[in-house]
């Protein structure tokens, strides 16, 4: 049987709270049998899409960076988890600059994404920080790329899982409320994978 596998992508440009959160996630899943592989911007050169239209032309982008370490990983697994602290009421330049370049995975192959499960996680410095703003730039580019976003549902969780870090790494691992939406979310995902992938 060959193992389903989970990518998380971690838009975070320092090794701090949301890589933590992100990896506590992925060790949930690979704790159940699954193949994961943490995908970080931190050390990274990744570009802002030039919307030049090469990648319409010639199926790959213009643009030679280390997008071109993610490519072949959106295609090749199951489930992402895309992870970010808040900047501003939303993801990072980084993560919007991920997503962006994404249009020339679209252009080579448009179901790049179809019908793989998606979910979010952000952290921000307050507790009412942008968190559900930034998880619904996420959500949103799941949707529009044909990949079914999981939230944690009712009750607690309701866009996805969320945390206040207090602006320290020390203040996310003692978010007990983080935690729950956390196990919450994570928990639908691996169910939608069980039953979807």
């Amino acid at each position: 049987m060959v193992k389903k596998k989970i990518l998380g992508i971690c838009g975070s440009p320092r090794k701090q709270a949301t890589e933590y959160v992100l990896s506590e996630a992925l060790n949930f899943m690979k704790e159940r049998g699954y193949e994961t592989e943490l995908f970080t911007v931190r050390g990274k050169k990744i570009e802002p899409c030039k919307h030049c239209d090469y990648c319409l032309r010639k199926k790959e982008c213009l643009i030679k960076d280390d997008m071109y370490d993610l490519y072949p990983l959106l295609k090749d697994y199951q489930g992402i988890i895309i992870a970010t602290p808040v900047y501003n009421g939303g993801v990072t330049a980084q993560i919007k600059a991920i997503m962006d370049r994404t249009r020339a995975a679209a252009a080579a192959d448009i179901n790049f994404l179809k019908h793989k499960v998606g979910m979010a996680i952000t952290v921000g410095g307050d507790r009412v920080g942008g968190q559900e703003l930034a998880i619904q730039q996420i959500m949103t580019f799941c949707i529009l790329n044909g990949a079914i976003p999981v939230s944690g549902g009712p009750f607690g969780s309701n866009l996805g899982a969320n945390f206040w870090s207090r602006d320290t790494l020390k203040g996310v691992k003692e978010d007990e409320e983080g935690f729950r939406s956390l196990n919450k979310t994570i928990k639908r995902f691996h169910e939608f994978l069980e039953k979807y992938q």
